[in-house]
Protein backbone atom coordinates (compact mmCIF):
# COMPACT_ATOMS: atom_id res chain seq x y z
CA UNK A 1 0.00 0.00 0.00
CA UNK A 2 1.51 3.37 -0.99
CA UNK A 3 2.45 5.71 1.83
CA UNK A 4 0.12 8.66 2.44
CA UNK A 5 1.75 12.06 1.99
CA UNK A 6 2.72 13.98 5.12
CA UNK A 7 0.13 16.73 4.41
CA UNK A 8 -2.72 14.20 4.23
CA UNK A 9 -1.54 12.60 7.44
CA UNK A 10 -1.43 15.95 9.20
CA UNK A 11 -4.91 16.75 7.92
CA UNK A 12 -6.32 13.57 9.46
CA UNK A 13 -4.63 14.26 12.78
CA UNK A 14 -5.96 17.81 12.77
CA UNK A 15 -9.54 16.51 12.35
CA UNK A 16 -9.04 14.03 15.18
CA UNK A 17 -7.43 16.68 17.40
CA UNK A 18 -10.27 19.10 16.72
CA UNK A 19 -12.77 16.41 17.78
CA UNK A 20 -10.78 15.61 20.95
CA UNK A 21 -10.46 19.31 21.73
CA UNK A 22 -14.22 19.65 21.77
CA UNK A 23 -14.36 16.96 24.46
CA UNK A 24 -11.25 17.92 26.40
CA UNK A 25 -11.80 21.69 26.48
CA UNK A 26 -8.16 22.24 27.41
CA UNK A 27 -6.41 25.59 27.35
CA UNK A 28 -3.60 24.24 25.17
CA UNK A 29 -2.83 23.72 21.47
CA UNK A 30 -1.48 20.78 19.48
CA UNK A 31 1.37 21.75 17.16
CA UNK A 32 2.16 19.34 14.31
CA UNK A 33 5.35 18.64 12.37
CA UNK A 34 4.17 20.75 9.42
CA UNK A 35 3.81 23.85 11.62
CA UNK A 36 0.02 23.78 11.81
CA UNK A 37 -1.80 24.04 15.15
CA UNK A 38 -5.13 22.85 16.52
CA UNK A 39 -6.86 24.25 19.59
CA UNK A 40 -7.67 21.54 22.12
CA UNK A 41 -10.38 23.71 23.63
CA UNK A 42 -12.42 26.75 22.59
CA UNK A 43 -10.38 29.11 24.79
CA UNK A 44 -6.99 27.55 24.03
CA UNK A 45 -3.97 29.84 23.86
CA UNK A 46 -0.78 29.04 21.98
CA UNK A 47 1.52 29.83 24.93
CA UNK A 48 1.37 26.15 25.91
CA UNK A 49 1.59 23.46 23.27
CA UNK A 50 1.94 19.72 22.82
CA UNK A 51 4.31 19.49 19.87
CA UNK A 52 4.46 16.39 17.66
CA UNK A 53 7.66 17.13 15.77
CA UNK A 54 8.14 13.84 13.94
CA UNK A 55 5.26 11.84 12.37
CA UNK A 56 7.31 8.66 12.88
CA UNK A 57 6.33 8.88 16.57
CA UNK A 58 2.70 8.24 15.63
CA UNK A 59 3.77 5.19 13.63
CA UNK A 60 5.61 3.83 16.65
CA UNK A 61 2.64 4.55 18.91
CA UNK A 62 0.16 2.87 16.57
CA UNK A 63 2.38 -0.21 16.34
CA UNK A 64 3.34 -0.21 20.03
CA UNK A 65 0.81 1.82 22.05
CA UNK A 66 2.68 1.83 25.34
CA UNK A 67 3.77 4.51 27.77
CA UNK A 68 7.40 3.59 27.14
CA UNK A 69 6.96 4.42 23.44
CA UNK A 70 5.66 7.87 24.33
CA UNK A 71 8.51 8.46 26.78
CA UNK A 72 11.02 7.47 24.10
CA UNK A 73 9.37 10.10 21.94
CA UNK A 74 10.11 12.73 24.56
CA UNK A 75 13.68 11.47 24.91
CA UNK A 76 14.33 11.74 21.17
CA UNK A 77 12.53 15.06 20.79
CA UNK A 78 9.82 13.60 18.56
CA UNK A 79 7.25 15.04 20.97
CA UNK A 80 7.57 17.76 23.57
CA UNK A 81 5.72 20.21 25.78
CA UNK A 82 6.48 23.77 24.72
CA UNK A 83 5.95 26.76 26.99
CA UNK A 84 5.61 24.80 30.24
CA UNK A 85 5.73 21.40 31.91
CA UNK A 86 3.47 18.42 32.47
CA UNK A 87 2.19 20.25 35.56
CA UNK A 88 0.93 23.13 33.42
CA UNK A 89 -0.57 20.68 30.96
CA UNK A 90 -2.37 18.78 33.73
CA UNK A 91 -3.81 22.00 35.15
CA UNK A 92 -5.18 23.22 31.84
CA UNK A 93 -6.60 19.83 30.80
CA UNK A 94 -8.03 18.78 34.16
CA UNK A 95 -11.66 19.54 33.35
CA UNK A 96 -12.21 17.14 30.46
CA UNK A 97 -9.61 14.48 31.18
CA UNK A 98 -11.80 11.92 32.95
CA UNK A 99 -13.43 9.34 30.69
CA UNK A 100 -12.00 10.97 27.57
CA UNK A 101 -11.13 7.75 25.71
CA UNK A 102 -14.69 6.43 26.00
CA UNK A 103 -16.04 9.59 24.38
CA UNK A 104 -13.68 9.68 21.39
CA UNK A 105 -15.19 8.76 18.00
CA UNK A 106 -13.46 5.43 17.34
CA UNK A 107 -14.13 5.54 13.60
CA UNK A 108 -12.60 8.98 13.26
CA UNK A 109 -9.59 7.89 15.32
CA UNK A 110 -9.09 4.80 13.15
CA UNK A 111 -9.25 6.79 9.91
CA UNK A 112 -6.76 9.36 11.24
CA UNK A 113 -4.28 6.84 12.63
CA UNK A 114 -4.49 4.03 10.07
CA UNK A 115 -2.12 5.70 7.56
CA UNK A 116 0.59 5.75 10.22
CA UNK A 117 0.48 1.98 10.49
CA UNK A 118 2.27 1.81 7.15
CA UNK A 119 4.60 4.72 7.74
CA UNK A 120 8.27 4.78 8.62
CA UNK A 121 8.81 4.27 12.33
CA UNK A 122 12.25 2.75 12.90
CA UNK A 123 13.31 1.47 16.29
CA UNK A 124 14.69 4.14 18.58
CA UNK A 125 18.41 4.00 19.28
CA UNK A 126 19.37 3.85 22.97
CA UNK A 127 21.43 6.96 23.68
CA UNK A 128 22.17 6.05 27.29
CA UNK A 129 18.83 6.98 28.82
CA UNK A 130 17.79 3.40 29.61
CA UNK A 131 18.92 2.12 33.00
CA UNK A 132 20.78 -1.15 33.66
CA UNK A 133 19.32 -4.25 35.28
CA UNK A 134 16.25 -4.67 37.46
CA UNK A 135 15.26 -5.25 41.07
CA UNK A 136 17.00 -8.62 41.33
CA UNK A 137 17.84 -10.12 44.69
CA UNK A 138 20.95 -8.89 46.46
CA UNK A 139 23.84 -11.24 45.79
CA UNK A 140 22.13 -12.84 42.77
CA UNK A 141 23.18 -10.67 39.86
CA UNK A 142 22.13 -7.33 41.32
CA UNK A 143 24.74 -4.56 41.04
CA UNK A 144 23.59 -1.83 43.41
CA UNK A 145 26.54 0.42 42.59
CA UNK A 146 25.73 0.39 38.86
CA UNK A 147 22.05 1.07 39.59
CA UNK A 148 22.85 4.02 41.85
CA UNK A 149 25.45 5.34 39.40
CA UNK A 150 22.82 5.62 36.65
CA UNK A 151 20.45 7.73 38.75
CA UNK A 152 22.69 9.79 41.02
CA UNK A 153 25.89 10.31 39.04
CA UNK A 154 24.43 12.42 36.21
CA UNK A 155 26.44 15.33 37.61
CA UNK A 156 26.31 17.35 40.80
CA UNK A 157 25.85 20.48 38.72
CA UNK A 158 22.67 19.05 37.20
CA UNK A 159 21.09 18.32 40.58
CA UNK A 160 22.10 21.76 41.83
CA UNK A 161 19.84 23.27 39.16
CA UNK A 162 16.68 22.14 40.95
CA UNK A 163 17.56 21.14 44.54
CA UNK A 164 17.95 23.48 47.52
CA UNK A 165 21.41 24.88 48.37
CA UNK A 166 22.15 21.95 50.73
CA UNK A 167 21.36 19.43 47.93
CA UNK A 168 18.69 17.49 49.83
CA UNK A 169 16.99 15.12 47.37
CA UNK A 170 14.10 13.85 49.50
CA UNK A 171 10.66 15.02 50.60
CA UNK A 172 10.76 18.41 52.31
CA UNK A 173 8.54 19.43 55.24
CA UNK A 174 6.46 22.58 54.70
CA UNK A 175 5.31 24.15 58.00
CA UNK A 176 3.57 27.11 56.29
CA UNK A 177 2.47 28.07 52.76
CA UNK A 178 5.15 30.77 52.72
CA UNK A 179 8.01 28.36 53.50
CA UNK A 180 10.74 28.26 50.84
CA UNK A 181 12.24 25.01 49.53
CA UNK A 182 15.47 25.65 51.47
CA UNK A 183 13.53 26.31 54.67
CA UNK A 184 11.36 23.23 54.10
CA UNK A 185 14.39 20.98 53.69
CA UNK A 186 15.94 22.37 56.87
CA UNK A 187 12.62 21.74 58.65
CA UNK A 188 12.56 18.13 57.38
CA UNK A 189 16.09 17.38 58.54
CA UNK A 190 15.35 18.93 61.92
CA UNK A 191 12.13 16.90 62.22
CA UNK A 192 14.11 13.70 61.60
CA UNK A 193 16.62 14.70 64.28
CA UNK A 194 13.82 15.41 66.77
CA UNK A 195 12.13 12.10 66.04
CA UNK A 196 15.42 10.31 66.63
CA UNK A 197 15.84 12.33 69.86
CA UNK A 198 19.49 12.96 69.00
CA UNK A 199 21.80 13.99 71.83
CA UNK A 200 25.32 15.47 71.68
CA UNK A 201 28.02 12.82 71.44
CA UNK A 202 25.76 10.08 70.03
CA UNK A 203 26.83 8.12 66.96
CA UNK A 204 24.47 8.39 63.98
CA UNK A 205 24.51 6.32 60.78
CA UNK A 206 22.72 7.75 57.73
CA UNK A 207 22.14 5.06 55.09
CA UNK A 208 22.19 6.50 51.58
CA UNK A 209 23.50 9.87 52.72
CA UNK A 210 23.26 11.58 49.33
CA UNK A 211 25.21 14.83 49.25
CA UNK A 212 25.62 14.81 53.03
CA UNK A 213 22.66 16.96 54.05
CA UNK A 214 21.48 14.84 56.99
CA UNK A 215 24.88 14.01 58.53
CA UNK A 216 26.11 17.60 58.25
CA UNK A 217 22.85 18.96 59.72
CA UNK A 218 22.88 16.47 62.61
CA UNK A 219 26.52 17.14 63.43
CA UNK A 220 26.21 20.93 63.14
CA UNK A 221 22.90 21.47 64.95
CA UNK A 222 22.65 18.41 67.22
CA UNK A 223 26.26 17.71 68.15
CA UNK A 224 26.40 14.05 67.07
CA UNK A 225 29.20 12.09 65.43
CA UNK A 226 27.67 11.16 62.07
CA UNK A 227 28.64 8.59 59.46
CA UNK A 228 27.08 8.67 56.01
CA UNK A 229 27.32 5.94 53.40
CA UNK A 230 26.57 6.18 49.69
CA UNK A 231 27.25 4.12 46.56
CA UNK A 232 27.22 7.14 44.23
CA UNK A 233 30.71 8.42 43.47
CA UNK A 234 29.60 11.96 42.56
CA UNK A 235 27.73 12.27 45.85
CA UNK A 236 30.69 10.88 47.78
CA UNK A 237 33.09 13.38 46.23
CA UNK A 238 30.73 16.31 46.85
CA UNK A 239 29.92 15.36 50.47
CA UNK A 240 33.56 14.66 51.32
CA UNK A 241 34.67 18.05 49.99
CA UNK A 242 31.82 19.81 51.83
CA UNK A 243 32.70 18.17 55.15
CA UNK A 244 36.31 19.29 54.71
CA UNK A 245 35.27 22.81 53.68
CA UNK A 246 33.09 23.15 56.79
CA UNK A 247 35.79 21.78 59.07
CA UNK A 248 33.66 18.87 60.27
CA UNK A 249 36.16 16.03 59.71
CA UNK A 250 36.20 15.25 63.44
CA UNK A 251 32.40 14.82 63.55
CA UNK A 252 31.35 13.63 60.08
CA UNK A 253 32.61 10.65 58.09
CA UNK A 254 31.49 9.91 54.52
CA UNK A 255 32.07 6.41 53.13
CA UNK A 256 31.71 5.07 49.60
CA UNK A 257 30.38 1.73 50.79
CA UNK A 258 27.33 -0.50 51.08
CA UNK A 259 26.10 -0.15 54.66
CA UNK A 260 25.83 -3.92 54.92
CA UNK A 261 29.62 -4.07 54.62
CA UNK A 262 30.31 -1.73 57.55
CA UNK A 263 32.46 -3.25 60.27
CA UNK A 264 31.93 -0.87 63.20
CA UNK A 265 30.44 -0.98 66.70
CA UNK A 266 26.63 -0.56 66.70
CA UNK A 267 25.38 3.00 66.30
CA UNK A 268 23.10 4.81 68.76
CA UNK A 269 20.76 5.99 66.01
CA UNK A 270 20.21 5.19 62.32
CA UNK A 271 18.37 7.16 59.64
CA UNK A 272 17.37 6.11 56.14
CA UNK A 273 15.78 8.93 54.15
CA UNK A 274 14.63 8.11 50.64
CA UNK A 275 16.99 5.15 50.22
CA UNK A 276 14.65 2.19 50.77
CA UNK A 277 13.01 2.72 47.36
CA UNK A 278 16.23 1.44 45.78
CA UNK A 279 16.38 -1.78 47.82
CA UNK A 280 13.88 -3.97 45.93
CA UNK A 281 11.03 -5.94 47.55
CA UNK A 282 12.91 -9.23 47.49
CA UNK A 283 15.70 -7.61 49.53
CA UNK A 284 13.67 -6.02 52.31
CA UNK A 285 14.28 -8.82 54.83
CA UNK A 286 18.05 -8.59 54.41
CA UNK A 287 17.87 -4.81 54.47
CA UNK A 288 16.14 -4.56 57.85
CA UNK A 289 18.31 -7.32 59.26
CA UNK A 290 21.33 -5.25 58.21
CA UNK A 291 19.93 -2.11 59.85
CA UNK A 292 19.24 -3.96 63.11
CA UNK A 293 22.76 -5.37 63.22
CA UNK A 294 24.20 -1.85 63.05
CA UNK A 295 22.00 -0.46 65.81
CA UNK A 296 22.42 -0.88 69.56
CA UNK A 297 19.53 -2.39 71.57
CA UNK A 298 16.78 0.22 71.95
CA UNK A 299 18.59 2.45 69.49
CA UNK A 300 16.17 4.48 67.37
CA UNK A 301 15.74 4.04 63.62
CA UNK A 302 13.98 6.61 61.40
CA UNK A 303 12.71 5.06 58.16
CA UNK A 304 11.57 7.57 55.52
CA UNK A 305 10.30 6.02 52.27
CA UNK A 306 7.80 6.34 49.43
CA UNK A 307 5.05 3.71 49.44
CA UNK A 308 2.21 2.60 47.19
CA UNK A 309 -1.24 1.72 48.50
CA UNK A 310 -1.72 -2.00 49.15
CA UNK A 311 -3.86 -4.04 46.73
CA UNK A 312 -6.15 -6.96 47.61
CA UNK A 313 -3.13 -9.28 47.93
CA UNK A 314 0.65 -9.33 47.50
CA UNK A 315 0.49 -10.86 44.02
CA UNK A 316 -1.78 -8.08 42.79
CA UNK A 317 0.43 -5.48 44.46
CA UNK A 318 3.55 -6.72 42.65
CA UNK A 319 2.05 -6.33 39.18
CA UNK A 320 3.98 -3.64 37.37
CA UNK A 321 1.94 -0.69 36.11
CA UNK A 322 3.12 0.95 32.85
CA UNK A 323 4.18 4.17 34.55
CA UNK A 324 6.26 2.20 37.08
CA UNK A 325 7.96 0.17 34.33
CA UNK A 326 8.82 3.43 32.57
CA UNK A 327 10.22 4.93 35.79
CA UNK A 328 12.47 1.93 36.39
CA UNK A 329 13.59 1.75 32.77
CA UNK A 330 14.47 5.38 32.20
CA UNK A 331 15.03 7.03 35.60
CA UNK A 332 15.46 4.75 38.60
CA UNK A 333 16.68 1.25 37.65
CA UNK A 334 16.33 -1.36 40.37
CA UNK A 335 13.74 0.68 42.25
CA UNK A 336 10.56 -0.73 43.78
CA UNK A 337 7.99 0.77 46.13
CA UNK A 338 6.72 -1.22 49.11
CA UNK A 339 3.37 -0.76 50.81
CA UNK A 340 3.39 0.51 54.39
CA UNK A 341 2.13 -2.79 55.80
CA UNK A 342 4.85 -4.74 53.99
CA UNK A 343 7.51 -2.42 55.38
CA UNK A 344 6.20 -2.64 58.92
CA UNK A 345 5.80 -6.42 58.73
CA UNK A 346 9.41 -6.78 57.58
CA UNK A 347 10.63 -4.43 60.31
CA UNK A 348 8.83 -6.38 63.02
CA UNK A 349 10.02 -9.73 61.67
CA UNK A 350 13.58 -8.45 61.92
CA UNK A 351 13.59 -7.22 65.48
CA UNK A 352 12.11 -3.71 65.48
CA UNK A 353 9.40 -2.22 67.66
CA UNK A 354 7.39 0.41 65.79
CA UNK A 355 6.43 3.52 67.75
CA UNK A 356 5.11 6.00 65.23
CA UNK A 357 4.30 6.49 61.54
CA UNK A 358 3.50 9.78 59.83
CA UNK A 359 2.27 10.35 56.28
CA UNK A 360 3.83 13.26 54.38
CA UNK A 361 2.29 12.70 50.94
CA UNK A 362 1.22 16.27 50.22
CA UNK A 363 4.57 17.58 51.44
CA UNK A 364 6.25 15.50 48.73
CA UNK A 365 3.83 16.73 46.09
CA UNK A 366 4.82 20.29 46.87
CA UNK A 367 8.52 19.33 46.94
CA UNK A 368 8.40 17.71 43.49
CA UNK A 369 6.45 20.66 42.14
CA UNK A 370 9.18 23.02 43.38
CA UNK A 371 11.88 20.82 41.82
CA UNK A 372 10.01 20.76 38.49
CA UNK A 373 9.65 24.53 38.45
CA UNK A 374 13.34 24.99 39.27
CA UNK A 375 14.52 22.58 36.56
CA UNK A 376 12.22 24.13 33.95
CA UNK A 377 13.49 27.60 34.85
CA UNK A 378 17.06 26.30 34.36
CA UNK A 379 16.29 24.13 31.33
CA UNK A 380 18.99 25.62 29.08
CA UNK A 381 21.66 25.05 31.72
CA UNK A 382 20.40 21.50 32.25
CA UNK A 383 20.62 20.75 28.53
CA UNK A 384 24.19 22.05 28.50
CA UNK A 385 24.99 19.74 31.43
CA UNK A 386 23.25 16.44 30.55
CA UNK A 387 21.66 16.93 27.12
CA UNK A 388 18.11 17.56 25.98
CA UNK A 389 16.99 13.91 26.25
CA UNK A 390 17.88 13.60 29.95
CA UNK A 391 16.52 17.05 30.70
CA UNK A 392 13.14 16.35 29.14
CA UNK A 393 12.92 12.92 30.77
CA UNK A 394 13.67 14.42 34.17
CA UNK A 395 11.10 17.17 33.71
CA UNK A 396 8.54 14.47 32.95
CA UNK A 397 9.71 12.39 35.91
CA UNK A 398 9.61 15.20 38.47
CA UNK A 399 6.28 16.56 37.25
CA UNK A 400 4.79 13.07 37.11
CA UNK A 401 5.91 12.44 40.69
CA UNK A 402 4.35 15.72 41.80
CA UNK A 403 1.01 14.72 40.26
CA UNK A 404 1.21 11.20 41.74
CA UNK A 405 1.70 12.54 45.27
CA UNK A 406 -0.90 15.26 44.86
CA UNK A 407 -3.50 12.81 43.54
CA UNK A 408 -2.71 10.13 46.11
CA UNK A 409 -1.53 7.29 43.86
CA UNK A 410 1.64 7.14 45.98
CA UNK A 411 2.48 8.28 49.50
CA UNK A 412 5.52 8.79 51.70
CA UNK A 413 5.86 7.82 55.35
CA UNK A 414 8.27 8.35 58.23
CA UNK A 415 8.33 5.40 60.62
CA UNK A 416 10.07 5.63 63.98
CA UNK A 417 11.19 2.32 65.48
CA UNK A 418 13.68 1.00 67.98
CA UNK A 419 15.69 -2.19 68.05
CA UNK A 420 13.50 -4.43 70.20
CA UNK A 421 14.61 -5.17 73.76
CA UNK A 422 12.91 -5.90 77.07
CA UNK A 423 11.78 -3.02 79.24
CA UNK A 424 10.97 0.65 78.56
CA UNK A 425 11.25 1.98 75.02
CA UNK A 426 13.31 4.95 76.18
CA UNK A 427 11.14 7.44 74.26
CA UNK A 428 8.98 10.32 75.58
CA UNK A 429 5.40 9.38 76.40
CA UNK A 430 3.95 11.94 73.96
CA UNK A 431 4.82 13.67 70.67
CA UNK A 432 4.92 17.10 72.30
CA UNK A 433 8.64 17.51 71.63
CA UNK A 434 8.36 16.75 67.90
CA UNK A 435 6.29 19.66 66.59
CA UNK A 436 7.32 23.14 67.57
Amino acid sequence: MPETTPDRRAEGIRRLADHIGGLLKADVVLRLWDGSTVKLGPEARDDLAIAIRDPALLTRLVRKPKLGTLIEGFATGAIGIEGGTLLDLATRAEGGRRGLLKKVDKGLAARALLPFLFGSGPAVTDHGWRGPGDAAQYGKGRDDKALMHFHYDLSNAFYALFLDPEMVYTCAYWPTPETTLAQAQFAKLDLVCRKLRLSPGERLLDIGCGWGGMVIHAATHWGVHATGVTLAEEQFAYATEKVKRLGLQDRVTILLKDFRQLDTPPFDKVSSIGMYEAVGLDNREGYFKGVKERLRPRGAYLHHAIARPMKKNEKEFRKKRPEFEALVKYIFPGGELDHLGGTHDAMERNGFEIHDAEGLREHYGRTCRAWTENLHANRDAAIAEVGSAKTDLWLLYLAGCALAFERGTVGVFQTLATRRARGPAGLPATRADLYR
